[in-house]
């Protein structure tokens, strides 16, 4: 009879104990504007949500009480109590400053009216910078432009992702410099003993006939790979969760191995692994025992949640720990960048890596993976650590960066590096600085306090300007003057000395069809990448000029310039279908 009882009351229990409710609602701002991709940390099990593309959210949970967290870019975080019978009307507060550098998933876009205007982004949960294009600029206002140098190539390997998955590029996606730094252009070069060469070219604006095209190039010099100092190298590799995927973890992994391949003795790698916990899953090891640094690196498993800032933290401790004097010192972090433990916003870990970057250890950034891609937290991370970023969309854009192009990678032959350009306002009435969008606060900073970016070893970065001569002066008359002069500061990495080179373009104006290929390459690597922002800027045209340009000046026997010329095939096909689509 006693267990008859206990029996009963088993049965009258369960039902409670395992209660399914569901919480549903919608998060609104002061001006019942719904919002997108708000994150809901639910307080009974510690999880997380996001509100879907209507702001609305359902969400399974255990009582007909609890509490959630609303955290959203450009919002007060706020707590709310909440009943699962009721349909819940959240509200969140505008920040008085609301300084957003960071919208997930709806990324905001300045369009021409017939087709972009329409469009709202919605990228699953991944993120991106709000990118503001740089504007004209009026020469006898703000004759300085100054930008700072990266080798930052992520943006064009996650274009090719998207279009090659037959899906419109977000626009914020879209990095112009990125763009051009992917195929190192016109590189020539220094002579010898110098760090930097630079050139010019005046020319022809394909897009707008009363513009001018300025092309700026900047080489780094080539180090000789026998005389590279010894590296010191601590693999971070986040082994959590989401990382669970052909295109992630496994992906890492055979990158890094292709990268072991060209270890040297002297080289010393260690491996930080983060997934539920943190550990040092490798200690400093010689670049010699590389059957022992690749059976670490298989054994490697994707689970748990993702402490990204206490990783970090453990990787930058090892790294300092061996720390070679003279020596290449580099955390190279590999993640799709969900943070979901610790410090995860942006502003956390700028401040973050700003700090361990003063320790003299250099950062890489590999980002892989799609659908909860952090593209802004990567981009944060390896703009603030004296390093460089990278997208790995497959296993031979890991090749090329890790193998083929691993001293441009991994080899620093200036930091802070950064151009000041001076405007002749007797020759050059305005000018606009194509990419380098997120730069737009320094555009009329010629003080040389602007903070600069890391350059490796072999690189060629290509800036363009879009300038408008001044009517009474014949560009192609033979008798002007330089349009601008140039300076570039950098600081040399070994002694910490900081250097100027000062450059005046020549005036050397040649029709666009006579300047170099390599050049006519880049204004259509530009063309492609306003197009793809629809930029403002940028007239209202089909593909077309774009793909005949390309087609023109591409190497054959290139397969990326070629692949290039594919790819401006793929986002017609893509965007001319989605535009009839609409219009329908």
């Amino acid at each position: 009879m006693k267990k008859l009882a206990v029996y009963i009351s088993f049965l009258l229990f369960v039902p409670f104990a395992n209660a399914q409710y569901y919480l549903r609602g919608e998060i609104k701002n002061e001006k019942s504007e719904l919002l997108q991709n708000v994150k809901i940390l639910l307080h009974s099990d510690k999880n997380v949500y996001y509100s879907g593309t209507s702001g609305g959210f359902g969400i399974s949970c255990h009582s007909s009480y609890d509490s959630v967290t609303l955290i959203a870019d450009g919002y007060e975080t706020k707590s709310f109590g909440v009943k699962t019978d009721i349909f819940q009307q959240l509200i969140l507060k505008s920040l008085s400053a609301n300084v957003t550098k960071n919208r997930p998933k709806l990324i905001s876009v300045t369009k021409d009216r017939d087709f972009s205007s329409t469009y709202t982004w919605y990228v699953s949960d991944e993120s991106y910078f709000s990118l503001v294009e740089n504007e004209t600029v009026d020469v006898n206002k703000f004759p300085n432009s100054a930008f700072s140098l990266n080798i930052n190539k992520a943006s064009y390997s996650n274009i090719r992702r998207f279009l090659t998955t037959k899906s419109l590029v977000p626009p914020d996606a879209v990095r112009i410099e990125e763009l051009l730094n992917y195929f190192n252009l016109h590189y020539r070069e220094p002579s010898k003993n110098e760090v930097f060469s630079l050139e010019s070219q005046l020319s022809d604006c394909p897009w707008n006939a009363e513009s001018k095209l300025l092309f700026l190039n900047v080489n780094a010099r080539k180090l000789d790979m026998d005389k590279v100092p010894p590296s010191n190298l601590v693999f971070l590799i986040d082994a959590s969760g989401s990382m669970d995927l052909p295109n992630r973890l496994p992906l890492v992994k055979a990158a890094f191995q292709m990268l072991i391949k060209n270890l040297r003795a002297i080289d010393t790698v260690s491996i930080v692994a983060y997934g539920g916990s943190v550990s040092v899953w490798l200690p400093p090891t010689s670049g010699a025992e590389k059957q022992k640094i690749t059976a670490s690196i298989e054994e490697l498993t994707a689970s748990g949640d993702t402490p990204g800032e206490s990783a970090i933290r453990m990787a930058y401790g090892l790294a300092e720990r061996s720390f070679i004097k003279g020596g290449n010192n580099r955390v190279i972090l590999a993640t799709d960048g969900d943070f979901n433990v610790g410090e995860v916003t942006e502003k956390a870990l700028d401040e973050l890596i700003t700090k361990e970057k003063k320790s003299g250890v250099y950062l890489t950034c590999l980002g892989v993976g799609m659908g909860n891609f952090k593209d802004s937290k990567l981009e944060t991370l390896a703009k603030r650590g004296n390093g460089n970023y990278a997208y790995l969309d497959n296993i031979t854009e890991a090749e090329k960066v890790l193998v083929k192009e691993v001293t441009q990678t991994f080899f620093s032959v200036a930091d802070d590096v950064f151009l000041n350009v001076h405007f002749n306002p007797a020759v050059i009435k305005d000018y606009r600085l194509i990419g380098f969008d997120n730069k737009r606060d320094a555009i009329a900073d010629s003080s040389g306090e602007l903070e600069g970016g890391d350059i490796g070893s072999g690189n060629s970065v290509l800036a363009i300007f879009e300038v408008t001569p001044k009517n009474d002066f014949a560009v192609d008359s033979g008798t002007m003057i330089s349009p601008a002069s140039v300076s570039l500061k950098y600081t040399l990495p070994a002694t910490k000395n900081r250097r100027e080179i000062k450059f005046d373009c020549p005036a050397n104006y040649q029709s666009f069809n006579n300047i170099d290929k390599e050049y006519q390459l880049g204004a259509s690597i530009a063309m492609f990448g306003m197009k793809l922002r629809q930029s403002k800027y940028f007239p209202i045209t089909d593909w077309t000029e774009t793909e005949r340009i390309a087609t023109n000046a591409y190497n054959p026997d290139s397969y990326l310039q070629k692949q290039f010329v594919q790819l401006i095939g793929m986002a017609k096909k893509i965007y001319v279908k989605k535009k009839m689509k609409y219009k329908d």
